[in-house]
């Protein structure tokens, strides 16, 4: 475990961040070694020896979501997670809650308050995000966790996120500014390659959070680091995870 990512942030001293890598668990093969994804084709005893190692970081079981690349936040706040909710955000105000998302190219994006009163992770990947998946995690933070700020943990780099027309459509359609996230890779063809840190960036500005670090680490170009799912195909799942501590 000693190969997780701790955000270069300002959070307040009691929020509790990291983000895992695919080295340091028990996997074998597409899996080496650090999945933690249940729904991915590894072996659960695996998956589980892995969710094990983890846990001894962290202050309880963290808050597994199903997710969906839908829009829908949890505030697991008074819920029990046992059965993993239907969403791709889930934030939290009560210390030793630990907020997490899988991820293996899509985006997770951590916020906090500046009061360390509050904190959320989303998974971000293009279809959520189109849909509004960040605004609406803000959104159901409300207004008195504010002002906010995020982290950009690794995802898919704008240099390998290649995309067709209908994806950048979807964002231009609701914000002129995202053509500038976009670059022509095959005119005829209608690909692009797609920047979803800076899509992410504008999608919070828009939202209000005006303080955005991290963003430039790409999970496709280190195969000795992160699970691609771009690159591979069937692969392991990393974890973004948040927390207040007690």
């Amino acid at each position: 475990m000693s190969d997780c990512i701790v955000p270069d942030w300002p959070a307040p001293r009691n929020v509790k961040a990291l983000f895992t890598t695919r080295n340091g668990g028990t996997g074998r093969s597409r899996y080496a070694t650090f999945n933690l994804g249940d729904h991915v084709g590894d072996d659960p005893l695996t998956v589980k020896q892995n969710r094990a190692l983890l846990r001894r970081l962290l202050p309880n079981e963290p808050c597994w979501l199903k997710q969906v690349h839908g829009t829908a936040a949890f505030g697991m706040d008074g819920h029990g997670c046992s059965t993993p909710p239907d969403a791709d955000a889930v934030f939290s105000g009560q210390p030793g809650n630990v907020c997490a998302v899988l991820v293996a190219d899509c985006l997770p994006v951590l916020l906090c308050d500046r009061a360390g009163t509050m904190v959320a992770v989303i998974h971000a990947g293009w279809r959520g995000m189109a849909a509004g998946v960040i605004e609406r995690t803000v959104a159901a933070i409300g207004p008195s966790a504010t002002p906010l700020i995020a982290w950009l943990g690794p995802a898919i780099g704008p240099n390998h996120f290649e995309v067709g027309n209908e994806v950048r459509q979807a964002f231009i359609t609701n914000d002129r500014r995202a053509v500038t996230a976009f670059v022509s890779h095959d005119e005829r063809s209608g690909k692009w390659f797609a920047d979803l840190f800076l899509l992410a960036r504008l999608r919070l500005l828009k939202a209000g959070v005006n303080e955005v670090y991290g963003g430039d680490v790409c999970t496709f170009s280190d195969p000795a680091r992160f699970f691609s799912y771009r690159r591979d195909g069937a692969t392991g799942r990393m974890a973004g995870l948040i927390w207040l501590a007690g």
